[in-house]
């Protein structure tokens, strides 16, 4: 019963500390560069999705682990997303606008999507997906945390300044927290699949950063343009990802489904400090 409050509940945390960190300028931002964002949104709502059906119908995993692939990559890029674009020296507003625009869109996509999913992947054994009640849950625990942020930054920006790294640093702990609970919580399921759940994980990673990067670079935007566009594509938001499994089970805890989310929380960071800094020195 504990699990049922606390993850929705840190999960709210953690995107406040999200909205806490935005200015409604980051969201005006899609007119002053409007095609890098439209480029950024359709390739993490579309190509990211499609990248992990590719990669998941290559292999053996159990179903419901190829379903928790599945959910993962319909999240939006995590909260990390923007320290990571910065440090591989991509556009950081860019990033920060992207974060924003495509987790207030996820309220509608990762319920419609997972409903696909679930019948794809999980056949006669997937639970009932109310999408309406998915979409209400994503809306009370994503999109109003952010709004409040935003506007609580808006009325008092000398607090949020002063407190921004505080917020921060205790989204970085519940994120810790969640990620170690899913794991532990269905220890023996990660045990089984980890050999093959793994590389599947990194592989997805490291192809997203890749093939941000060189979209972008084909489609005519700027090297550091390209550079946020691969970190955002690379970066998926676990913690969304672990609870939209819990909301999906419906029976307390964190299900299996969530494992491929836990794990991927740790072997992003793996793959993606190493792979932005060699994607800087070839396309930066």
């Amino acid at each position: 019963m504990l699990i049922d409050v606390a993850l929705p509940l840190s999960l709210a945390i953690i995107m406040f500390s999200l909205g806490f960190g935005l200015t409604f300028a980051d969201f005006g931002r899609v007119l002053t560069m409007p095609r890098a964002v439209i480029v950024g949104v359709l390739m993490q709502v579309a190509a990211v999705p499609a990248v992990a059906l590719l990669l998941v119908s290559f292999t053996n995993l159990p179903p419901a682990m190829a379903f928790g692939v599945m959910l993962l990559s319909f999240c939006p890029g995590g909260v990390t997303s923007n320290i990571l674009t910065k440090l591989a020296g991509g556009t950081v507003a860019l990033s920060i606008t992207l974060t924003a625009v495509v987790s207030l869109l996820s309220v509608l996509t990762v319920p419609a999507l997972t409903g696909w999913a679930a019948t794809t992947f999980l056949g006669g054994d997937a639970p009932v997906i109310n999408v309406t009640a998915i979409g209400m849950s994503m809306f009370v625990i994503t999109a109003i945390p952010v709004a409040i942020g935003v506007l609580l930054r808006f009325v008092a920006p000398t607090f949020a300044d002063n407190n921004e790294r505080r917020v921060s640093a205790l989204a970085l702990v519940l994120f810790v927290v969640i990620v170690g609970a899913a794991l532990a919580t269905n220890w023996t399921m990660f045990m089984e699949n980890i050999g093959g759940l793994g590389p599947v994980l990194m592989a997805l990673n490291a192809v997203l950063l890749v093939v941000g990067v060189v979209v972008a670079r084909v489609l005519g935007l700027s090297g550091a343009d390209g550079l946020c566009i691969s970190v955002e594509m690379g970066v998926q938001n676990a913690t969304l990802g672990i609870a939209v499994a819990g909301i999906i089970a419906q029976t307390g805890g964190i299900p299996e489904y969530a494992v491929p989310a836990a794990v991927y929380g740790i072997t992003m960071y793996i793959v993606t400090i190493p792979g932005m800094f060699i994607l800087r020195r070839i396309f930066g």
